[in-house]
């Protein structure tokens, strides 16, 4: 069964942000667009390069109201000393999720139980608490979080336009569609 349109479940984590630790719920999502961005683990390869290009593009998800969540299978003080020695991750503005205990990593289904690390996935969750989109990548294949935030606008666009539909490559203010018996065959 798929996650798409199903609810976050509960959960509580602790992340380090800002130069503190915080706890996460699935309340703390409530109100505003999340991204979750899932991760094997700190202190790896690939991860710094998509820690930083989140963070390059950190205030474009603020402009468009969201807030993004890195997620690794280390803890919250892991997140700490990651954040404090990579130059790439000393970037990041945004909570770095540790879930150790491998629970959103399971709620996800991104979890790989025989290495006890996450697939990279990436997920865009609505107001309400309710997943809009998912991909999930092999973890030698790093994203492009660009393409993040522009599915971001894309479920944001339809959210406050019922019956419109985006397009292949639909960009924030590009031409949409409606769906309709007339539009069958003739694009």
């Amino acid at each position: 069964m798929s996650l798409i349109n199903t609810q976050v479940q509960p959960f509580k984590a602790n992340a380090f942000h800002n130069g503190k630790f915080v706890e996460i719920t699935e309340q703390t999502l409530k109100g505003h667009w999340s991204v979750f961005i899932f991760m094997p683990a700190a202190f790896t390869f690939n991860c710094p390069t998509e820690v930083e290009d989140a963070a390059t593009n950190y205030a474009e998800f603020k402009k468009a109201g969201a807030e993004v969540y890195i997620v690794t299978t280390d803890t919250h003080f892991a997140h700490k000393v990651w954040h404090e020695t990579s130059d790439a991750v000393r970037k990041a503005e945004f909570p770095l999720i540790g879930d150790p205990a491998h629970k959103l990593t399971r709620a996800f289904d991104v979890h790989i139980e025989e290495e006890g690390l996450a697939l990279r996935g990436t997920f865009i969750i609505n107001p309400e608490g309710v997943i809009k989109t998912l991909e999930v990548h092999d973890n030698a294949i790093a994203r492009d979080v660009s393409e993040t935030l522009r599915k971001l606008k894309a479920a944001q666009y339809v959210a406050a336009n019922p019956g419109q539909v985006c397009p292949a490559k639909w960009k924030e203010g590009a031409k949409t569609l409606t769906p309709s018996l007339d539009l069958v065959g003739k694009i």
